[in-house]
């Protein structure tokens, strides 16, 4: 199986720890290793992978070059510019179509957080083998425990010829809900987090492609042979409409399958998630570097280099960086995304 890593985001709601030139993927938010170096060695460990890529930003490809372990140097692929995921990913299968259509591929992204790896690897095999035998799209869908409004939800078909291999067909994708809805989901029991992992035939995917995005479909191809040679193919991917790749295809998509899977996982895509997965003191407070608490529970706070101190609050996130600081609500934490937004146009020096 070809893995491809997507790690091209910018990781706007980890700001200001995260920023454009640094972004989430490339931080060690979890122990002393970034988060795309640790989703490489968990791959490593999976004896069906036969090989590893990656898709980035043309201005990360030289920080990742020389600061990534066990990639070859062509493997790390820049794309001239974002164009959400569709694009990304029919590339690297139009280039795989070229060897072996048979090729099974496996996209991933960059920064989540796993753990347990004899369960993930245990659905890794049990979406290789659906996406094998049968012209299938496989995901793989966490069984949620808490009704989160932070990740998307794919609802699945409790009936199933492939139970052995804890698949069902898809019924659809769901959007971050609200709260409410979010509840719903966790109590009907039919719906499971979107953890962003895909698996399919190379000839499978490439005919949806054609099928369902037959525009994209149209450039890749003449894109492919290109990236094979290492020549540009700046001006066909200028010709090329964002699109994701949840969107364009698979929730139009009529065989697709989702393996459900009970290991523990969080995208940390915000300082809510970072939060959750840390160990906090008796009152709840999580202090990374140089801070203080003082008549405050469940707070969180990050100052690696400036005392930090936080008092008579509550539930609050204060990051401290040389030229930044952040305080907001942990309730409030997916606004920071908000505030980048802003920054592009004010303040473009701390983004």
């Amino acid at each position: 199986m070809k893995c491809v890593i997507l790690a091209g985001g910018v990781g706007s709601r980890f700001w200001p720890y995260s920023r454009k030139n640094k972004p989430k993927q490339l931080l060690n938010i979890i122990g002393q290793k970034s988060m795309l170096q640790i989703t490489i060695d968990r791959l490593k460990k999976v004896s069906l992978v036969t090989e590893i890529f990656i898709i980035t930003r043309t201005d990360l490809h030289e920080f990742i070059s020389r600061e990534i372990e066990g990639i070859p140097l062509e493997n790390i692929i820049a794309e001239p510019s974002g164009k959400n995921t569709a694009p990304a990913i029919g590339m690297m299968a139009a280039l795989f179509s070229l060897k072996d259509n048979n090729e099974i591929m496996g996209i991933f992204p960059a920064d989540h957080l796993i753990v347990g790896h004899g369960k993930f690897k245990e659905s890794i095999n049990n979406a290789y083998k659906v996406a094998k035998e049968g012209n299938n799209l496989v995901t793989i869908g966490i069984e949620p425990t808490y009704a989160s409004t932070a990740y998307g939800y794919i609802q699945f078909d409790e009936s199933s010829d492939k139970k052995v291999l804890n698949a069902f067909s898809v019924r659809t994708f769901a959007e971050k809900p609200h709260k409410k809805l979010a509840k719903r989901f966790l109590l009907s029991g039919d719906f499971l987090w979107n953890a962003g992992m895909f698996f399919w035939k190379v000839e499978t995917f490439m005919n949806n492609m054609k099928n369902l995005m037959p525009e994209l479909t149209s450039i890749i191809i003449k894109i492919a042979p290109k990236l094979a040679e290492g020549k540009s193919f700046n001006g066909l991917w200028d010709k090329i409409k964002p699109e994701s790749i949840d969107y364009g295809l698979l929730e139009k998509s009529n065989n697709i399958y989702v393996v459900t899977a009970n290991f523990k996982w969080n995208d940390v895509g915000s300082w809510r998630a970072l939060y959750d997965v840390l160990n906090p003191n008796d009152e709840g407070n999580i202090i990374r570097g140089n801070g203080k608490v003082i008549d405050g529970e469940n707070n969180l706070i990050q100052s690696y280099k400036n005392f930090t101190a936080i008092i008579g609050l509550d539930n609050v996130v204060v990051v401290n960086t040389k030229d930044a600081t952040l305080v907001v609500k942990k309730d409030d934490v997916e606004k920071v995304k908000d505030l980048v937004s802003f920054l592009e146009k004010k303040k473009k020096d701390l983004i």
